[in-house]
């Protein structure tokens, strides 16, 4: 404790990041940001732009590089992304972002990249599929991960799932995103023997189409695979980063 009023006095570190470092959160006007996520569970928090406010969205990704050097932001729009971008620029210019469609990345000069001896293959159906593929992307590189990316693959023409078997069977966990009738992680998950997390999309159109059909194929399959929620594609990478981080220390 000492420790920490000593530093704040000295200038050495802020409120906020003190805050952070007694109660594992942080709280101002936008809402609570959960800064001890990563040392509690594995996995950091990321912060939900749809639905806030621009400036919400901005001040809980102040709070986050202060406290912990990088942000992790889902569903942002075009609108959010210029008006976070515009605002960092003044407020931490140093920052860096990074985005793939509407996941972001935000770290500071400060941060300490991670690096994990796994391999992650994120493996989409369509092209539809692509930003919820997106989350579990970002999450499961965040970590340190290796991700190798294997898109449009699905089903419809079997030629072209078939034909990336050894590069599935090269990862040592797989993301598989799928919309429609979600047939694609279980024929997957029948040719190889790592772990499979199915990521069911709101992707397709008719009767299911929702995700609906997605979820329930997945959940009915007949090969052994773990399934998320619908367009839950930063649980997906969470978990996924899980299993690469086992796989890492033991291979360490």
């Amino acid at each position: 404790m000492r420790e920490l009023l000593e530093a704040v006095a000295d200038g050495s570190l802020s409120p906020t990041q003190a805050e952070a470092k007694l109660k594992g959160y942080v709280t101002d006007d936008a809402g609570r940001f959960d800064a001890a996520r990563e040392q509690r569970r594995g996995i950091p928090e990321a912060i939900l732009a749809e639905g806030k406010s621009i400036q919400q969205v901005i001040s809980l990704t102040e709070l986050a590089l202060e406290t912990t050097d990088r942000a992790l932001l889902t569903r942002v729009s075009d609108e959010r992304f210029a008006a976070l971008e515009s605002a960092l620029s003044e407020s931490v210019p140093e920052a860096t972002l990074e985005r793939r469609y509407s996941t972001i990345r935000v770290v500071s000069p400060e941060y300490d990249s991670p690096s994990l001896d796994a391999t992650v293959g994120i493996v989409t159906a369509g092209s539809v599929d692509a930003p919820v593929a997106d989350e579990a992307h970002v999450v499961c590189a965040d970590a340190g991960a290796t991700v190798e990316r294997i898109d449009d693959v699905g089903v419809a023409a079997l030629d072209r799932t078939l034909d990336q078997v050894d590069r599935f069977r090269a990862a040592d966990v797989l993301v598989v995103a799928a919309g429609r009738e979600g047939a694609l992680p279980t024929v997957v998950a029948g040719l190889v023997d790592t772990p499979v997390i199915g990521l069911p999309v709101s992707s397709g159109y008719g009767f299911g189409g929702d995700g609906e059909a997605a979820l329930a194929g997945m959940l009915q399959s007949c090969t052994v695979l773990s399934v998320v929620n619908v367009d839950a594609g930063f649980v997906a990478g969470g978990q996924a980063t899980l299993i690469a981080r086992a796989i890492d220390a033991g291979r360490r």
